[in-house]
């Protein structure tokens, strides 16, 4: 087929994240240490402009470009443009923790941007071949990244078993791929979809294809029995990284989720429910019921994210539009509760000092109120206390599951959502009501960073308060 030009209008955002990591790169190799600030900047730009052009090329009819490879969709708009809005938090809270260890460097911004285009792509796929193409762009970016701490012999172990674990993952779902592929002869969404509606459950081929897709999915998402990899990354890893790792990509593995089981498999829903409400009970439980012994925040924070992911899990289930729309307004909004939590702890981080202990936290409020303030909002909204996003977030995904009449799963996750909200307030306890250690410096923070983590902070108090608008657009992607 020949090439057409105005297939390139549709993918305008990702070609503009790859037209910044490789100006970023170039770049790198002329500038002096002392104008590195440069390099933040044009990264921040290359993000705003490509947020803007999601925005230009979006809505109107769903395209399919690229010979039926790529989609831009009411879903595509809305994914996209909500990884980029996080990553933009993410590269804004990492500078300062950058610039104190002397790793403020070029390669940081490169793989981080790559990590972002690997998520974008991911996000507009209409094939089982693109969607791979972009998890793999995205993971090979994140292990470079993991072991980015050249002297740190922990970040060295957590990228090598997040490589190991990860390239594990990885083949689980090229195998079922490749079982799908032969059960349908199609690696396109649409005529996948037509051959396993026509064949159902009959061909053994696709059966197994299917259980190793969900094997694929359960560990990109970090769901037990497939979670071993999380809690060591998360503590082993930079946290900058971890905050790069462990917000936007949740977006995007959900995406991977809904464009291989909903646009692929929803003719055989009843079939991959099954597993899912194995991975999300395991997931709630395992994940709040661990969280409870931690005393590193970070791998607090890891477990908090197993159980986050088992509620989010139950949305895809439940097999309905709003289920569908409730597990995508959940994967959002924990995103940025993510990127806030990280970053306060990239905040509260100084040369030759990383926040990573509960006990670090002990009177932030004497330190700084307002910072002390919208960590309390992050939490709150992590354990699901309203009037905050994560309350709605976890409200409209156990309605979901309610309709279905899957009752008993309701209630096991409001069960295990009250254990998981002992160690959230245990945060807020510890930043309000317990005296600071002594001898500690004043917490000294750009404007920038202030103004992005009031942004992010607030966004949870306004969202729980006004969800219509972000629930809208995610019920609007499935109606």
């Amino acid at each position: 087929m020949p090439f057409d030009a105005a297939n390139l209008i549709t993918v305008l955002p990702e070609i503009a994240i790859l037209i910044t990591a490789a100006a970023v790169l170039i770049l790198d190799l002329y500038l002096k240490d002392k104008d590195r600030d440069i390099i933040h900047t044009l990264t921040l730009i290359g993000l705003l402009v490509a947020i803007g052009l999601t925005g230009a090329v979006g809505g109107g009819e769903r395209q399919v470009v690229f010979d039926g490879n790529v989609v831009r969709d009411a879903m595509s708009d809305l994914l996209r443009g909500a990884i980029l809005i996080v990553s933009l938090f993410g590269f804004v809270y990492a500078r300062p923790w950058l610039k104190d260890r002397g790793l403020f460097v070029g390669e940081f911004y490169v793989l981080g941007l790559f990590a972002v285009l690997g998520m974008l792509i991911m996000v507009s796929s209409n094939s089982f071949l693109t969607l791979y193409l972009g998890l793999e762009l995205q993971a090979l970016s994140l292990y470079a990244l993991v072991a980015f701490d050249r002297d740190s012999n922990k970040g060295a172990e957590a990228a090598m078993k997040y490589f190991v674990l990860g390239a594990l993952g990885s083949g689980m779902l090229l195998y079922g791929v490749s079982m799908i592929y032969g059960a349908t002869g199609s690696v396109e969404f649409g005529p996948v979809a037509q051959a396993v509606a026509e064949q159902g459950m009959d061909n053994t081929v696709l059966v197994f294809g299917i259980v190793f897709l969900v094997v694929g999915i359960g560990f990109k998402f970090g769901a037990v029995p497939f979670h071993m990899w999380v809690p060591d990354i998360y503590e082993g890893a930079p946290t900058p990284v971890v905050l790069l790792l462990g917000s936007a990509p949740k977006i995007a593995a959900f995406a991977l989720a809904v464009r291989m089981l909903v646009d692929g498999l929803a003719a055989i829903h009843a079939d991959w429910q099954g597993m899912l409400v194995i991975l999300a009970v395991l997931s709630m439980g395992l994940g709040n019921l661990v969280a409870i012994a931690q005393t590193n925040i970070k791998r607090m924070l890891a477990y908090s994210t197993i159980s986050h992911v088992g509620f989010l899990l139950l949305g895809l289930l439940a097999g309905s539009a709003q289920g569908y729309a409730a597990a995508m307004f959940y994967a959002i909004v924990y995103a940025a509760m993510a990127a806030g939590a990280f970053g306060i702890l990239l905040i509260l981080s100084r040369r030759g000092f990383d926040a990573e202990q509960l006990d670090d936290l002990k009177g932030l409020n004497e330190r700084d109120s307002w910072y002390a303030a919208m960590m309390a909002l992050l939490m709150f909204s992590m354990a699901g206390v309203p009037p905050t996003v994560g309350f709605m977030a976890k409200l409209l995904v156990l309605e979901a599951v309610v309709r279905i009449d899957l009752v008993w799963l309701a209630v096991v996750a409001v069960i295990f959502s009250i254990i998981g909200a002992f160690y959230y307030l245990r945060v807020v306890k510890l930043i309000y009501f317990d005296k600071p250690v002594e001898g500690l410096p004043r917490l000294s923070t750009s404007g920038g960073v202030r103004f992005a983590m009031t942004l992010n902070g607030l966004s949870m108090l306004a969202l729980g308060v006004f969800p219509a608008g972000l629930l809208g657009l995610c019920q609007n992607v499935f109606a």
